[in-house]
């Protein structure tokens, strides 16, 4: 054997195939479903259900056909999602709870993409995760029950995945924090840090532009450097109070929800296998916890090429901006699922007008008669969503009688706090334009 296929061999050893406690896993599927179980809770005490599920006329759903359950259908996907949510937790018909609480999540971020948010995003991919690892093989009431038999150790594979995911988060977010605007500019925080100068103790420095600059280079540097802090036994523990310390600021300072404390429990996936299985022992101790005939598993082949095309596709689609002309930020042509957080303050405004094809009169439309608050604001800025919207106009009024209808819109957008500019020609008839793959000519230069 070669000192190259000894070397290759050590690395799939030592990230794929080594056997380590179980702990992890299971640690990490109480404290996710325990996250899930609140943050579901916690949506629907505050009301979006209706919200943003029953009361809008439209949706601006990333699949078409895609749609909300009528009545109360859109309660019952909650509930299921509750109940899937405690089942995870307690490791109760673990893999069924799992796939089902991946799809109904999912389903319910696909049905606006105003409602789009990178920890949601997230969250589907977490929950994709733990319908394929074993996280019942202990302290779970399958294994209680007799469902499964235990398991004591399990393939690296299934920790580093997670980590991976953790580590994609954090070191894109980094890159994408690598242009003139956010670096030599400390836009957008400058407009955000002012506004928080009424902070109690330290909202003082705020009101100075320093520090934006400040903030933003040490918010690149985390993000790039922070996946390799926490895997690194030295540093772990100073990476993980840094984790805790950012995560706490941008909650204090930013109205971004669950975001936070899930960064900041989920990040504990990081730490040794024997640092959880401490943690986990008197857990057991204290429920009265035995488990006889443990096994150990190991990962299969099916299992493998999984993570693989997870991977890639990880990799790949932060990148794949790089297929379109023109400034990301303006045209968002790639923005979305590639880790851009908090990355810019973009507002705008958008006029539509509807006309019989070959007629000079048209109709203003009042957007607001068809949209939420949040669904115009969030489609001002973002082309695809103009598209979908004025489809939606156009099968209105040819119910209402109109044969042919034109669908233009007059849109201005501001970007980090520049003047308004033009955002699409104004000329082109929306309804003759498909939401594809293919780079839209339509969208104005950023100048």
């Amino acid at each position: 054997m070669t000192v190259t296929n000894l070397s290759y061999h050590n690395i799939l050893d030592l990230l794929i195939y080594r056997k380590v406690t179980i702990a992890p896993l299971v640690t990490f599927r109480i404290l996710f479903g325990l996250l899930m179980l609140v943050s579901t809770i916690r949506f629907w005490a505050n009301g979006w259900i209706d919200e943003l599920y029953i009361a809008p006329q439209f949706y601006f759903s990333f699949i078409e056909g895609v749609r909300p359950l009528t009545g109360l259908g859109m309660y019952w996907v909650f509930a299921s999602m509750i109940v899937a949510a405690i089942f995870i937790t307690i490791g109760f018909a673990y893999r069924i709870s799992a796939i089902s609480f991946f799809i109904l999540f999912t389903y319910v971020e696909l049905l606006d993409k105003s409602n789009y948010l990178n920890h949601y995003y997230f969250v589907s991919l977490i929950s994709f995760l733990m319908c394929w690892l074993p996280a019942n093989g202990d302290f779970s009431l399958d294994v209680k029950f007799g469902f499964r038999k235990a398991i004591d150790q399990i393939p690296v594979a299934f920790i580093n995945i997670l980590r991976f995911q953790m580590g994609a988060l954090y070191f894109f977010a980094g890159l994408a924090k690598m242009n003139p605007s956010w670096l030599f500019e400390g836009q957008p925080l400058k407009m955000w840090l002012s506004a928080n100068a009424y902070k109690p103790l330290i909202g003082w420095i705020f009101q100075y532009k320093i520090t934006a600059y400040i903030f933003s280079w040490f918010g690149m540097i985390y993000d790039t450097t922070i996946p390799f802090l926490l895997s690194w036994n030295s540093t772990r523990l100073l990476a993980y109070i840094l984790v805790i310390g950012f995560h706490l600021m941008t909650w204090w300072l930013f109205p971004i929800g669950m975001f936070p404390f899930i960064m900041i429990v989920i990040t504990t996936i990081f730490f040794s296998p024997e640092s959880h299985l401490r943690v986990l022992e008197p857990l057991k101790q204290m429920v009265g916890w035995y488990s006889t005939q443990e096994e150990t598993t190991t990962i299969y082949q099916g299992q493998k090429w999984v993570f693989v095309a997870f991977i890639i596709l990880q990799i790949a689609l932060p990148f794949r901006y790089l297929a379109y002309p023109g400034d990301l930020f303006w045209t968002e042509q790639g923005y979305r699922f590639s880790w851009r957080v908090m990355l810019m303050e973009k507002a705008g405004y958008a006029t539509f007008y509807v006309s019989e094809r070959g007629e000079k009169k048209r109709s203003v439309i009042a957007n607001y008669e068809y949209l939420m608050p949040q669904q115009e604001k969030m489609m001002a800025t973002q082309p695809d969503m103009l598209v979908q919207f004025a489809h939606y106009l156009e099968a209105d009024f040819k119910e209402k009688g109109m044969v042919d209808p034109v669908v233009t819109a007059d849109v201005f957008v501001t970007l980090n706090g520049q003047p308004n500019k033009r955002y699409i020609d104004p000329k082109v008839d929306l309804t003759e334009v498909q939401n594809d793959w293919g780079h839209k000519s339509w969208i104005l230069s950023y100048e």
